[in-house]
């Protein structure tokens, strides 16, 4: 059990080791996101901009110009909303190589409530051209993400959790940007998720094979681009289809799916996440009860499109 920003904090350092042109900026809250470990290791390229995240971004992007890689975090609800236009208009626009990577996204925040729990970063992030969103799964998907976004040109934005979660990945996983992992077989239907709810739908697809069903998970951790492949197989070989994220149903993974396969391969659908709302205070497991993103939940969402799957 480790935290995705726990493996970026430890990545950030080791990448710094490596390339001497990686920078790293934070809005004053380095303890949190990890970034301190690389502020302790390199005090000269590691810069505290206080609680000034438009600032921040408009810095990195004048440090992309010179030729650094920035990477630049603060929780995902100031990265995704304090910040949007300066990503738009000096990282985004310019294709300026900035790496904005927030903690903190999602629900599992847990007792700081709705005004924290970033539900729509990635619809936010996913809409801006020239950008590449990722969710990570764990912390060997963590470690990967980081490393392709610092070998990557361009902009990317890569969403990180607060809590510990289980690996899903063994450490020595080979990361590969924009490309989809298909960790369970299944022939009856699939889980396309990201982030956190990769692990839930292991456990939702190991319930529902005690069941007699066979259910497919695959793991996108690019939400944009989007591994169209891997998807379009999928769907033609299993029908049915539930998509899983700790983020609303508008605008993240659930959409991005079913924009593309309603183009190109119409199939029966079930979006699982946050409906249109925000979120509010509790533990981050009772807020995966309470938002309906538990195995439990997509293991019923399974049986939901399968039973219209057999009327179709």
């Amino acid at each position: 059990m480790k935290a995705t920003r726990d493996a970026y904090g430890e990545m950030l350092a080791q990448l710094g080791e490596e390339n001497k042109d990686i920078v790293v900026l934070d809005a004053d809250l380095s303890g949190s996101t990890k970034t301190a470990v690389f502020a302790r290791k390199f005090p000269e390229r590691f810069f505290n901009m206080g609680i000034a995240e438009a600032n921040m971004v408009g810095t990195a992007a004048g440090l992309a110009a010179a030729g650094k890689i920035p990477f630049v975090s603060t929780f995902a609800i100031f990265a995704a909303g304090r910040a949007w236009e300066q990503i738009r208009q000096s990282v985004a626009y310019p294709k300026a190589n900035v790496k904005i990577v927030p903690t903190h996204g999602g629900v599992t925040v847990g007792e700081d409530g709705g005004s924290h729990q970033s539900v729509e970063d990635i619809a936010i992030m996913r809409a801006i051209p020239n950008m590449t969103v990722i969710v990570p799964a764990d912390a060997a998907d963590t470690r990967g993400a980081v490393a392709a976004a610092a070998a990557h040109k361009g902009p990317v934005y890569i969403r990180l959790g607060r809590n510990k979660v289980p690996a899903v990945f063994p450490d020595d996983y080979q990361f590969v940007l924009g490309k989809g992992c298909e960790l369970a077989a299944g022939t009856d239907m699939t889980f396309i998720t990201t982030g956190i709810m990769t692990a839930q739908a292991l456990q939702a697809a190991a319930q529902l094979e005690k069941e007699g069903i066979s259910a497919r998970v695959v793991h996108i951790a690019t939400i944009k681009p989007l591994d169209q492949e891997i998807i379009l197989a999928a769907a033609r070989e299993t029908g049915a289809i539930v998509t899983a994220e700790e983020h609303s149903i508008i605008g993240g993974l659930g959409s991005a799916v079913a924009e593309f396969l309603a183009e190109q391969h119409p199939t029966l659908i079930k979006r699982v996440g946050v409906h249109d709302r925000f979120g509010t205070s509790g533990k981050a497991e009772e807020l995966l009860k309470y938002f309906s993103l538990t195995p439990e939940d997509l293991v019923e969402a399974a049986k939901e499109v399968l039973e219209k799957k057999q009327t179709v």
